[in-house]
């Protein structure tokens, strides 16, 4: 039999021959290219950073991770099928660098067997299903000593944290042990608003940025009496104090002195100390404002204890409890500080993308200082000092906005001071008044009156960047916590702890973090309607204020004369017309200042939808057109020949 090539032929062949070809090369594919991936997003969200490169590449010890994902059971579920999917490749992406260093399981617990009795005494809880089963969706970690570390659940809210989340369980299972943070605090971290009360009826919740410390450094509180900064201490954090005594600001001194390294945080007003617990009020004890001027002043360093930054342009946005018609306002005392006002050459901030903080402080360098003082965080330029008894005496938002005069001066928020210290004691130890445990320390230890190697401090002039309020929105998940960030507060205290530890690997990771961008230009625009807005609306009550009062004295004076009949002249009752009609013309004019701003906004946000969502399908219609009519355009130009 003959087959005749015909054209059509040709293209059946070629048709089959093309779908086997695309077959057999996705099987291929499949085989051969299993973990190879092409990373086209603008921050190569899906390609390990070198950060994790390094860190793997240099596992002090053995790793055994244990995937445990019960895929027969999740495959209804879509959202968990592709994030179990993303989570197997980065761990096969981890194993690749790592080697032998790292061991990965990949367990499937189906129910009720010795996988599933496993998966829950490694400390991994399963979600139940509409249908009575239960999936597990976690990891577990061990190392060859007794080390254990466990992510319960993988929960898609923190799908943007996976590369740290999974990075930082292998370190801490790879090293021999944690580093030491001493803790030197009044602030309730690990019993969060309730305090000790709340912790012994079992009803604490430590604070967010806590429970990340934990993960990362062993902690260790000192009480805040004390004669010497243990030895097995590698950095210290100072967390909004109370007043320290002599012998114990002398040991901080010290521990400076001959090097040592710390994070320091004060107030001069701590809005999370006034925070209250279940019964009402502040924790027992609560410290409201916080200083260090006598280790300060060594440092070469101040914070003035009776000023506050109010910024405008760095103003949070706060619930407008007061106008119905608002529903939310600057609040210039709350401030929402973005990477302009960073250091972007430091790496603690360099890529910050927020800091909520609240009823700052801020820092100058004394002059005559040997240190070097660098701004970390800085206000903007249109921001002023407010005095500390104006601020705690409640004003409200508008009036703060209103009666804005900014100094045209950005005023230094966070700092790193660097350089060999001298003591604040210059005379040698305090008199140990009877303390016998601080007079052996001080005999034991011999006293510097100046530094030989240089002290890397990190001072922040707040302690509200703590506060769970701040920066984070929590939920339960399984019986577990679940922090989404809403600003980089804890990627802030993390890096600056890590920073001075000299471990700046995991930093890179949380700088891949990227919080909600807002519209900026929007923001601005906003403002300014609302600054013209309340300039129109104060103006407009002023003169309701002023005609209402001639009208209650024209009133009164009507009331009272001659047994209450009106003797008012005929001049004056056609003032009170008069005054009568301007005040409902001066409240209707009030209503459509007000209207007009929600107007405005509403146009605002309907031009950003418009651009976003229609403006750029027009536009490449109108180029496909355009290209279209040229080509034509060619095609009649050429047959016409």
């Amino acid at each position: 039999m003959k087959l005749s090539l015909t054209r059509r032929n040709v293209s059946l062949i070629t048709l089959a021959l093309l779908a086997v070809f695309f077959v057999s090369f996705n099987l291929f594919a499949n085989l051969t290219f299993h973990s190879a991936r092409l990373d086209l997003t603008e921050n190569r969200l899906f390609t390990l950073s070198e950060g994790t490169r390094a860190l793997l590449e240099n596992i002090e010890e053995p790793v055994t991770l244990r995937f445990f994902y019960s895929e027969s059971l999740a495959t209804d579920y879509p959202r968990i099928r592709t994030y179990a999917g993303r989570v197997r490749d980065m761990l096969e992406e981890m194993q690749a660098v790592a080697g032998d260093e790292l061991i990965l399981e990949v367990i499937d617990p189906e129910p009720f067997t010795e996988e599933e009795d496993r998966a829950m005494s490694l400390g991994l809880k399963g979600a139940p299903t509409t249908e009575g089963e239960v999936i597990y969706f976690g990891l577990a970690g061990t190392n060859l000593v007794d080390g254990r570390e466990a992510i319960p659940f993988f929960s898609d809210e923190r799908e943007e944290y996976l590369e740290y989340d999974l990075i930082r369980m292998i370190q801490n299972l790879s090293e021999a042990e944690k580093p030491v943070l001493g803790v030197v605090t009044n602030l309730p971290l690990d019993t969060g608003a309730g305090g000790l009360l709340a912790a012994m009826k079992g009803q604490s919740v430590s604070f967010m940025i806590y429970e990340e410390l934990r993960s990362r450094f062993d902690i260790e509180f000192l009480e805040q009496k004390f004669s010497r900064v243990p030895d097995r201490v590698d950095t210290l954090l100072i967390a909004h104090p109370r007043d320290l005594n002599e012998t114990t600001e002398y040991a901080v001194d010290q521990f400076i002195v001959k090097g040592g390294k710390a994070l320091i945080f004060i107030d001069p007003h701590s809005e999370v100390s006034l925070t209250a617990g279940p019964n009402g009020e502040p924790v027992r004890g609560y410290t409201e404002a916080s200083n260090l001027p006598r280790l300060m002043d060594a440092w070469g360093v101040e914070m003035p204890a009776d000023e506050i930054v109010s910024d405008r342009a760095l103003a949070q946005r706060v619930q407008a409890g007061f106008d119905v018609r608002r529903q939310e306002v600057d609040y210039p005392l709350w401030l929402a500080i973005g990477p302009e006002q960073m250091d972007e050459n430091d790496l603690v901030t360099a890529d910050i993308d927020r800091l909520n903080l609240g009823t700052a402080g801020h820092l100058v360098k004394r002059e005559g200082a040997e240190t070097r003082l660098t701004p970390l965080v800085t206000s903007s330029k249109d921001s002023k000092l407010l005095d500390l008894e104006y601020v705690k005496s409640g004003p409200r938002p508008d009036e703060l906005v209103r009666d804005f005069a900014p100094t045209d001066e950005a005023y230094i928020l966070a700092a790193r001071v660097d350089g060999v210290v001298s003591s604040a004691f210059p005379d040698g130890p305090p008199d140990p008044a009877g303390d016998e445990e601080a007079a052996r320390e001080q005999t034991a230890d011999a006293h510097v009156a100046k530094g030989t190697e240089e002290a890397n401090l990190i001072i922040v002039a707040d302690s509200d960047i703590f506060d769970d309020r701040f920066w984070v929105q929590t939920q339960s998940y399984l019986g577990e916590r679940v922090a989404q960030p809403i600003a980089d507060n804890a990627k802030f205290v993390l890096n600056a702890a890590e920073n001075l530890l000299g471990a700046d690997e995991l930093i890179s990771l949380r700088t891949r973090e990227r919080s909600e961008r807002p519209f900026l230009v929007v923001q601005d625009l906003r403002r300014k309607a609302e600054e013209r807005f309340l300039e129109e609306e104060e103006a407009l009550q002023a003169e309701i204020r002023a005609a209402e009062e001639r009208l209650t004295q024209l009133q009164t004076r009507a009331g009272s004369e001659l047994g209450g009949r009106d003797v008012l002249s005929q001049r004056e009752a056609e003032e009170m017309r008069r005054i009568r009609h301007q005040l409902a013309e001066s409240r209707s004019d009030l209503r459509q200042v007000q209207r007009n701003l929600r107007r405005e906004i509403e146009v605002l946000g309907g031009q950003v939808r418009f651009i976003n969502v229609a403006l750029m399908p027009i536009l490449v219609a109108f180029a496909a057109l355009g290209v279209a009519w040229y080509r034509r355009r060619r095609r009649l130009k050429y047959s016409g020949r």
